[in-house]
């Protein structure tokens, strides 16, 4: 048994990729159903009982392990949700979009187990507090950084070569070709958001569903936002402002992503999805999904 899944204890070495969308009880509890470590996101969500609730709503479906992301900069609830899961039996946690120095402190305190997310080698460099690192090369989706970053067939490696704690690998992984070869880069094992986002439980929209499963080869692209940059699917609209250079910040507010998303009306904001949506051609139960990437 590796080290990381000694931590997670679940069967097979994959996360689930906290996407908001994807909050749905029934849609964690059947990651973990399958094997996998289910993950509620909590980054956006402040009111405490919601977060007890949404615990106790998927411990009543399923009795395997799961744990939940927090957002560092984005939540000024955190040191209370923590409190919240450690005293509900969560013994795991992610962490993404700040400085672990501000939360690792009391995660350690509560006795949790903690992975930080890391955009490049420099970040992951500054979670010495974590108990694993997971590297999300620039081909994932989500959240990204405005500056030079480096693919996961760099970014691995390099982790993997700087760290003494598990490294977990996200970005441009959907089946066993990518699963296997973030372990053979050293990874212990990868964490997934696009390819569950499109799953049969997925509470997402059949138009975001349908988004990912038509988009081709280069077929995503970095949407510059505030501070931060964003991987979407390109639409008609998205590709005509590519071509004319226009300044995207008059023509998207993130604070619409979450209408944009459910309606599928992806001129208010596009679809947010990674690259690895290009090899995603059908709609597919968790279990099947994981299933073959272990196969």
């Amino acid at each position: 048994m590796t080290k990381l899944l000694e931590i997670l204890g679940c069967k097979y070495p994959i996360i689930q990729g906290p996407i908001g969308q994807l909050n749905d009880p029934e849609m964690v509890a059947a990651v973990s159903e399958a094997g996998a470590f289910g993950v509620l996101a909590l980054g956006f969500i402040t009111d405490i009982e919601k977060v007890r609730q949404m615990v106790n709503q998927v411990r009543e479906i399923t009795d395997k392990p799961f744990g939940a992301n927090l957002m560092i900069s984005m939540n000024p609830q955190n040191e209370a949700i923590l409190e919240v899961l450690a005293k509900e039996g969560i013994k795991v946690v992610t962490t993404s979009g700040g400085s672990p120095k501000r939360i690792y402190p009391k995660i350690k305190e509560l006795g949790l187990k903690g992975f930080h997310v890391a955009l490049s080698a420099k970040l992951a460099g500054k979670a010495a507090a974590a108990d694993g690192i997971i590297v999300s090369g620039m081909e994932s989706g989500g959240l990204r950084t405005n500056g030079p970053e480096s693919t996961n067939l760099i970014l691995i490696p390099v982790v993997c070569d700087m760290v003494d704690v598990p490294v977990v690998a996200a970005g441009g992984i959907a089946d066993r070709r990518g699963y296997r070869a973030a372990l053979a880069l050293g990874a212990q094992g990868v964490q997934i958001g696009t390819a569950f986002l499109a799953s049969q439980e997925s509470p997402a929209s059949k138009a975001w569903k349908e988004a990912i499963l038509n988009c081709g080869d280069a077929g995503t692209t970095l949407l510059p936002l505030s501070g931060m940059s964003m991987r979407t699917i390109i639409n008609p609209k998205l590709a005509e402002l590519l071509v004319s250079g226009a300044d995207f910040s008059q023509e998207y507010n993130l604070m619409n992503a979450d209408k944009a998303w459910s309606t599928g009306d992806f001129d208010l904001f596009p679809a947010g999805a990674g690259q690895i949506s290009a090899l995603i051609k059908e709609i597919r139960p968790v279990k099947d999904i994981i299933e073959e990437m272990v196969s």
